[in-house]
Order: C-alpha cells, then sequence, then structure tokens
C-alpha cells in the first residue's frame, strides 16, 4: 500500500471487518436489541443493584424535589436548593422553594454584560483567535458554576419562588440563547470592523445598544421582577405568618447574608498540572464583571459528569451498572485525569448531596438530591456508589469550617490561572 493511501479504510478491509462481523454469533443478537431498545437498557446489568440499597447511616432531612425542566439551570437549583434548607430550617417550613427564574434571569443579563465586554477586549483579535472562538461558540448558556451563583446572589438578593415563577421560557431556554448569542456574534463582528478602521470610540456607544435590546429580551421572556414584595408562608405547624416590604436584598441579607461566603469549592481534576492543596481559576470565566457537613445535618453542593452510566428512571447509579464492554469490545471510561486532558469526561450537572453510608469509617455510597422532578429515581433522589463518585465527581463546594489545615492554606494562596478551554472551566448544565 503506498504512503498516500496508509490507513485509508478500503475495500479490502472493510470486507475483512464485516466478514469477521459475520461470523460472530452474538452480533446478530445484538442487533436485534438495538432495534427497538435504548443501548443503555440493552447493558444494563441487574445483579449491580446490591450495594446501592437506597439506605444511609447518614441522612439530611430535605425538602421535596424541584424541577429545572427543559432548562439546564441545575447549578442555580443545586445551590438554592442549599440555601432553602437554611431558609426552611429557620422558618420551620414543610415546602418551600426559592425563585429559580429570579437567578437566571439577571445570570442570562450578566453573561450576555460579560461576553459583550470581552468582544470589546479582544475586538482587534481576529474571529479565528482561540479566546474568541470559544467565547463565541456559546456566550450564553444555561451552565454554571458555584462561585457565579454566588457572585449573583451576593449583588441582585434572593426572592420566594412564589414572588417571581417559572415562565414558560425560563423552563425552556433555547430559544432564547438563540436570539441573544445572535446579537452578541453580530456585535463581535461589528466591534471588530470598528476596531479595524479606527473607530474605537463608538464601539461601546454600539454596545450599550446592543445590551439594552438583550435586557429587553430577557425581561420579556423571563418576566419583570418585583422591586420589593410581601413574604407569606404557612409554618409546619400551619400557623400563618407575613413579612412586608421585603426587597430580594433586604430579604437576602436576613436569611442568607455573610454566610454566603463560608463556603469554599474543593475540585478533584488528577491532571497533571492541577497537583492537589494548590488554588485554581480559570480566565474569562465568569458571569458578574464531604462527610462531616452531612453529620451536622447539612447538604453538601457537587458537580460531577452524568454522562456514564447514569440511568433517569432508575434510582442506582454505580459504573457496574452497564456492561458494555462484553458487546461493543471497549469501555466507556479510563483513567479520570486522562478522560479531562483529552475532553471525554467533564463536569455537566450539579445536584446535592443529602446522605452518605459510612462502613467502618468510609463512604460506601452517597444519597442525591436531583432537580429532575419527582417523577425520576426515587421521588427525585439518587443513590450514588462510590466508584461513580470516585470516577465522576469533580467538584464539592464545603462550608470553610470543614476544611483541614491544609486546605485552608491552599485556598488563601494566589490562583494558578488557566485558559479558558481548562476541563474544569466547564460549566454544569
Amino acid at each position: 500500500m503506498s504512503k498516500k493511501n496508509l490507513g485509508a479504510l478500503d475495500e479490502k478491509r472493510t470486507q475483512q471487518i464485516e466478514k469477521e462481523y459475520q461470523a460472530d454469533p452474538k452480533n446478530v443478537i445484538i442487533r436485534n436489541a438495538f432495534s427497538r431498545t435504548p443501548i443503555s437498557d440493552v447493558f444494563y446489568v441487574s445483579s449491580s443493584q446490591p450495594g446501592v440499597e437506597p439506605n444511609f447511616s447518614v441522612a439530611v432531612k430535605t425538602l421535596p424535589v424541584a424541577n429545572q425542566r427543559q432548562s439546564g439551570r441545575c447549578w442555580i437549583f443545586a445551590a438554592l436548593n442549599i440555601l432553602r434548607e437554611k431558609i426552611a430550617k429557620q422558618l420551620n417550613l414543610k415546602s418551600f422553594e426559592l425563585s429559580q427564574n429570579y437567578i437566571s434571569l439577571y445570570d442570562k443579563i450578566e453573561k450576555a454584560n460579560f461576553a459583550l465586554e470581552a468582544m470589546i477586549t479582544l475586538a482587534e483579535k481576529d474571529a479565528d483567535d482561540r479566546v474568541k472562538q470559544f467565547i463565541l461558540n456559546m456566550p450564553v448558556s444555561d451552565g454554571g458554576q458555584w462561585d457565579m451563583f454566588v457572585n449573583l446572589v451576593a449583588k441582585y438578593g434572593l426572592l420566594p419562588k412564589s414572588c417571581f415563577p417559572e415562565t414558560k421560557q425560563s423552563n425552556s431556554t433555547r430559544e432564547t440563547n438563540m436570539l441573544v448569542n445572535a446579537a452578541i456574534r453580530k456585535f463581535a463582528k461589528d466591534a471588530h470592523e470598528l476596531a479595524l478602521s479606527g473607530k474605537v470610540e463608538a464601539i461601546r456607544p454600539l454596545k450599550e445598544e446592543v445590551m439594552g435590546k438583550i435586557y429587553d429580551l430577557f425581561l420579556n421572556a423571563f418576566g419583570v421582577p418585583p422591586k420589593s414584595f410581601d413574604f407569606e408562608y404557612t409554618d409546619e405547624k400551619d400557623k400563618y405568618h407575613i413579612e412586608r416590604g421585603l426587597t430580594p436584598k433586604s430579604f437576602f441579607e436576613k436569611y442568607i447574608g455573610e454566610r454566603i461566603d463560608e463556603y469554599q469549592s474543593l475540585i478533584n481534576s488528577p491532571t497533571s498540572d492541577k497537583p492537589y492543596m494548590k488554588n485554581y481559576t480559570i480566565e474569562y470565566l465568569g458571569n458578574v464583571k464531604e462527610g462531616a457537613q452531612l453529620k451536622d445535618g447539612l447538604p453538601v453542593w457537587f458537580g460531577s459528569d452524568v454522562g456514564f452510566y447514569r440511568d433517569r428512571g432508575s434510582y442506582a447509579w454505580d459504573s457496574n451498572a452497564f456492561d458494555f464492554v462484553s458487546a461493543v469490545g471497549f469501555p466507556l471510561e479510563f483513567e479520570k485525569g486522562d478522560m479531562l486532558d483529552y475532553r471525554h469526561s467533564a463536569m455537566n450537572h450539579a445536584m446535592v448531596i443529602t446522605g452518605v453510608d459510612i462502613v467502618d469509617g468510609e463512604p460506601t455510597k452517597w444519597k442525591i438530591e436531583n432537580s429532575w422532578g419527582d417523577d425520576n429515581g426515587l421521588k427525585g433522589y439518587y443513590v450514588m456508589s462510590k466508584e461513580f463518585f470516585d470516577k465522576f465527581v469533580y467538584q464539592a463546594v464545603v462550608l470553610k469550617k470543614y476544611l483541614t489545615d491544609a486546605e485552608r492554606k491552599a485556598a488563601s494562596e494566589e490562583p494558578a490561572h488557566f485558559p479558558l478551554w481548562d476541563p474544569m472551566g466547564t460549566l454544569a448544565d
């Protein structure tokens, strides 16, 4: 074979593969099964259930699960689930949700402004500049991380969900994202042309015009939040209460306030460029310009990859639950650090840990509160095995008082900066 054709999938190689395929009788069974059954259902291993039963030695009593619908706002739902538990405990509430729509609205607005400002900074760069391309790929999306959430609530406060409920657009965000991203990309193109023609002074007025239109779009889609409101609630003893004249900021300050700064984000990213006990940050990532904690009855926000081995309908998430190797000849996963480096895995979903089963001092499984509604899993809750946890969990947010001395020291150091496309810059949605 000539060097020109080396590696080509030619007729000879194709015939060889097809002959080997036909000679293996299991392919007939698999092909027939695939024709009417989802692949993961075909490969499900029923014997994997023992060991991930929904029983825990440490379990936090929590409110009913929420539902993010057709949106990628898991990080907002999970973070608000942490905060609502604090408020519900203070007020003795049996059921309570904070307005996810309120945080989502200002997240979208701030992300748009952040992206437009980035395009001003990068205006002279060509369209194929790597940073510019990465931002323009999806300047406004539903996804986010814990620190982005903290920025939002510190700036805008919080609302009870009853004061600012969901809309059709907040529950299903694809079209609003499409519209605003079109506006941002057009601005990037116009700003680049102005910069090259020496009309830099015209860029910012154009940005303000575009930002005004984007702001209008999101208010139309998500609604206009109240500047002030009365907070009505009935406690677990059926006693009615009302607090009059609150604002989102005063509500936040009264029930959460500086306690939002008591949390520290920890990552598990075992790549060669991120040794443990160091502080890290991602450039151009933003919007606004584990056991002891559970034992104390406090849930934990965490981010993981849920693209592998998770069954939305079943309650058990375990990396032994599906046998892909026997049928296709290769596994879904390999070493955790390598999966990050080679873009095979990343944090793509945020949830809340509400329980753990500890045997001989070691965690063996975790109770997970999700935001997919109560018609999934066990009324919205799942059981995550230790093996799944070790392989696919990348971030957890814990109260600083539970950190070790070494972790506190690392968190206080100046962070190392990584580019926007680093795997740990992936947004949970």
